[in-house]
């Protein structure tokens, strides 16, 4: 009798440590996605840039403790001298065990430059669009770079990263924002653009860029520099009309890896 009742309470215990299945909140779960931005400085935290730094475990630690499904890179280095002929994107990707896409912009120091796209659904259809800039020889050359993702099986989206000019004149980044509001017209798919915009909210170009998006914040937190940030200049939006909701917005206060906060936002898509 006693080793019957033994069992009974081993059972017992066994089922209270036991995980309570629901398939309502599995369902809810899976139509949520966290995507975030983060502009990595080449992965040189901005207190050791004059040793020539380079720290991938920081930001990969940065990303990994938000658990997001899909992260926009911008600032990538690959294979370049001064970030000792790594490719971020690929270091990253590993660490983090996900698929990647780079987006080559300009070469650099022997190497290529340009944003990334991180994920944790596999990625299909990749491209690289150039972005218009003016003559202007200080004029950087820009890009978007843009992935399919199937984030459940059967269901899928566009996530986009971009980088946009940081010139002080607006000229590049309102060309820029035109061009990307022209892309998103011809995507079929729910569209999600996220980066380096180099703009405040207050400015032409994002009022450009909200014509076509819903950014994830209004009242943005202000995401540089990282010690008394005063700017918000990093967003995420998805196109308009597409079945998305946000659910939350931060600024995570990461201040030693890059010269940027990482932004995280939560979207709850209806499929």
């Amino acid at each position: 009798m006693k080793l019957y009742s033994f069992l009974i309470v081993c059972i017992c215990l066994l089922g209270a440590c036991s995980p309570k299945l629901s398939s309502s909140s599995g369902s809810k779960d899976n139509n949520r996605l966290r995507i975030m931005s983060y502009n990595l400085h080449h992965c040189n935290p901005p207190s050791k840039e004059k040793e020539g730094l380079i720290d991938v475990d920081a930001i990969a630690k940065a990303i990994a403790l938000q658990k997001p499904d899909l992260i926009a890179l911008q600032e990538v280095d690959v294979n370049t001298k001064r970030s000792g002929n790594v490719n971020e994107a690929v270091l990253l990707a590993t660490k983090l065990k996900m698929n990647f896409y780079f987006g080559k912009a300009i070469d650099h120091d022997g190497g290529d430059y340009g944003v990334a796209i991180l994920s944790r659904f596999p990625l299909s259809d990749q491209q690289t669009f150039m972005l218009p800039k003016n003559n202007d020889v200080k004029a950087e050359q820009r890009v978007l770079a843009i992935a399919t993702a199937e984030i459940a099986k059967g269901v899928f989206i566009r996530f986009a990263s971009t980088h946009l000019d940081a010139q002080r004149p607006e000229e590049n980044r309102i060309l820029q924002t035109k061009e990307i509001s022209r892309l998103a017209e011809k995507e079929t798919l729910p569209l999600i653009v996220a980066g380096d915009l180099n703009a405040d909210p207050a400015s032409e170009s994002i009022k450009i860029f909200d014509t076509a998006f819903t950014r994830t914040c209004r009242d943005c937190a202000f995401t540089i520099p990282v010690i008394n940030p005063s700017k918000t200049i990093d967003h995420i939006g998805f196109k308009k009309g597409n079945p998305l909701t946000v659910i939350s917005h931060e600024v995570i206060p990461e201040r030693y890896a890059s010269d940027h906060l990482p932004i995280l936002a939560v979207l709850e898509l209806k499929h």
